[in-house]
């Protein structure tokens, strides 16, 4: 039997890798950046391994046959809105009337798994076409949102310039990456003799032993 650790431990550290770089491209989009111990290790890293973890998890799943409703592990970046919300400052922030995703890093907390859950069903080739093309207009969406607002959020990341062009790449790869690991879930299952669950006809989602029972 497959051992999870390796698929759990591989998505870890693909996770905190990611994380690392998106609180790279925050740094750039900040005016005035400051790092500090909670808001960047707790509701940044944390999150991506969290969400690195779980995607690995899901393609764990993935090799062995299928679990019920493991789609839903396409939904692991919402780690990124929930340790935002869980944090202290934010639950302070709630009682006294302020939504939370209005702030650089918790709108951007939310934009992003949004962005990377969408590309990731886009990219899967399951599930209606109406709704993967809608998927892949929302996750496109990312590229012109930016490129439009990238030198109102700050003069120096104009397109134009070398460091603007980086950024937008940076922020638009991140994305891809993202919508690269959502789409693990959705993925056809793997049988015991090595042949993807899709094509052997087992209903979606369904373990395998369940779909040859009977």
């Amino acid at each position: 039997m497959r051992s999870f650790v390796g698929p759990v431990a591989i998505g870890g550290i693909c996770g905190l890798a990611w994380a690392a770089g998106l609180r790279g491209f925050m740094a750039q989009v900040a005016i005035e950046s400051h790092v500090a111990w909670y808001g960047t290790f707790v509701q940044i890293l944390l999150p991506g391994i969290v969400t690195g973890m779980l995607l690995g998890w899901a393609e764990y799943i993935r090799r062995t046959g299928g679990r019920r409703r493991s789609r839903w592990l396409s939904l692991a970046p919402l780690a990124f809105p929930i340790f935002i919300v869980a944090s202290p400052e934010v639950i302070g922030d709630l009682f006294n009337g302020q939504f939370p995703f209005t702030g650089g890093i918790g709108g951007g907390a939310l934009a992003l798994p949004l962005f990377g859950m969408a590309g990731g069903y886009a990219l899967s080739g399951r599930g209606p076409k109406w709704a993967r093309a809608l998927s892949s207009l929302l996750a496109l969406a990312s590229i012109p949102a930016w490129a439009l607002s990238a030198s109102q959020v700050n003069s120096d990341l104009a397109l134009t310039t070398p460091r603007g062009a980086w950024v937008a790449l940076l922020f638009w790869s991140a994305i891809a990456t993202l919508a690269i690991g959502c789409a693990i879930p959705h993925r056809p299952l793997e049988t015991g003799g090595g042949a993807s669950a899709g094509s052997t006809g087992h209903p979606e989602g369904q373990p395998a032993a369940d779909a040859t029972a009977g």
